[in-house]
């Protein structure tokens, strides 16, 4: 049986190991406390929101399609916001593009807004003309989307490699496309199906194309939605046009505007 005072003794040794635990935990929390977790300094900084503007510059005036080349019969400016669209009596025969004349895009950034009601568009970059297919043909690589939902952030190739219109990263992946061509997927970022909730059906949505070498990422309101690493000598392209898809199919409207564009 314990005396009073070591009854005492032990029990403020108790308490002083208790004390000493929690405080540790507390230090081994703090340390891995994820971002926005209230630390502004040790292992986590302050992160920052990415500055939508610095260093970019529109590319629309958004008032007029002034620098850029498309067929009128489809596309128009109007109150800020470029509009492409389709009717029962405007038919689209082949897939077309409104084209940036600017200059060709190698290795740049590109934020804009997008508004789809049917069908299917896409941002098309680092792209080649194909005036044998026809006037505003393009062809490479593509931001896509659809009202469907089932293409919005894949990276596609219009008119690309085997086995021709392809998909480079499905929703959700990150690819590397080596010669062959062989697809090589690296790693995930989500399920495709659950990312299907990134999107805003038939609202606003955000793209961010992010090129640098062979490396382009697509981030999709706010959501790092797919990426490839394009190390396939024979057909990656490293620079091309910019452009806007006029898609085949029901009419539909495609609406565009904050269109921002930085070259690194």
């Amino acid at each position: 049986m314990l005396s009073r005072n070591r009854f005492v003794r032990v029990a403020f040794l108790a308490t002083s190991a208790a004390g000493l635990l929690a405080t540790a935990l507390l230090v081994e929390t703090a340390a891995q406390a994820p971002p926005g977790a209230g630390r502004a300094s040790g292992l986590y900084p302050t992160y920052e929101p990415d500055d939508d503007t610095a260093g970019f510059v529109p590319i629309f005036d958004g008032k007029t399609l002034n620098g850029w080349d498309g067929d009128t019969t489809f596309w128009r400016a109007e109150e800020g916001v470029i509009v492409g669209e389709t009717t029962p009596e405007k038919v689209v025969k082949v897939n077309n593009f409104l084209i940036w004349r600017g200059g060709k895009v190698k290795d740049f950034e590109l934020k804009l807004e997008f508004r789809l009601s049917g069908t299917n568009s896409g941002i098309q970059y680092r792209s080649v003309e194909l005036p044998d297919v026809g006037k505003w043909v393009l062809k490479g690589y593509q931001a896509d989307m659809d009202i469907g939902n089932g293409f919005s952030g894949n990276l596609h190739e219009e008119r690309g490699r085997k086995p021709g219109h392809v998909v480079l990263a499905r929703r959700g992946q990150l690819t590397r496309i080596t010669d062959g061509p062989h697809y090589k997927e690296l790693a995930t970022m989500g399920d495709s199906t659950l990312l299907r909730g990134v999107v805003n059906v038939g609202g606003w949505n955000r793209y961010h194309i992010i090129a640098r070498g062979p490396i382009m990422l697509q981030i999709l309101n706010g959501h790092l939605i797919s990426g490839t690493i394009d190390e396939d000598s024979v057909n990656a392209v490293p620079e091309g046009l910019l452009g806007f898809q006029m898609h085949t199919g029901p009419p539909f409207k495609i609406e565009y505007k904050n269109i921002l564009y930085r070259k690194s």
